[in-house]
């Protein structure tokens, strides 16, 4: 095994996972609400069933999510190799797996930010249970496609 230095980013990726951190815990402070991407978009698309002052929060929370790699750019400059993911995949692969992570997190009643970043946080045992079945999951997945399936 062999560490790729070209992609290694510990600085970058500390900076992300504690503004990530800062995010969640800012929203527990300022409005009592967990920072489960699944069940903030899934209270939208409720709809009429969403209070009426919970939606606008809700909107600038995944309107954050959707600016901040336009934030990236601007704050980095467009040339970051950051900006230029590869996803070698097709988009019908890439619905099925939207659609399988989108029926895991129904399983599971949230999500890897839910229950990963927030419910671990809080010392749930259900968010520890959910977070290590995600895990082993991903990486059966990964050595599935990688050695089995010839990725």
């Amino acid at each position: 095994m062999s560490l790729d230095l070209a992609h290694f980013t510990p600085f970058a990726s500390l900076a992300g996972g504690l503004m990530i951190g800062a995010a969640a815990a800012l929203l527990v402070l300022g409005n009592g609400r967990v920072a489960g991407i699944s069940g903030i978009v899934g209270t939208l698309l409720q709809g009429a069933r969403a209070e009426l002052g919970g939606r606008a929060w809700r909107l600038a929370f995944i309107a954050g999510l959707a600016a901040a790699p336009w934030l990236w750019r601007l704050v980095c400059g467009a040339g970051s190799s950051a900006l230029s993911p590869t996803i070698d995949a097709s988009p019908a692969t890439l619905v099925v797996a939207g659609l399988l992570v989108g029926l895991g997190t129904r399983y599971a009643s949230g999500c890897t930010s839910g229950h990963g970043v927030c419910g671990i946080a809080r010392g749930s045992l259900r968010s520890l249970a959910a977070t290590g079945a995600f895990m082993a999951a991903g990486f059966v997945t990964v050595f599935a496609v990688r050695h089995l399936v010839g990725g």
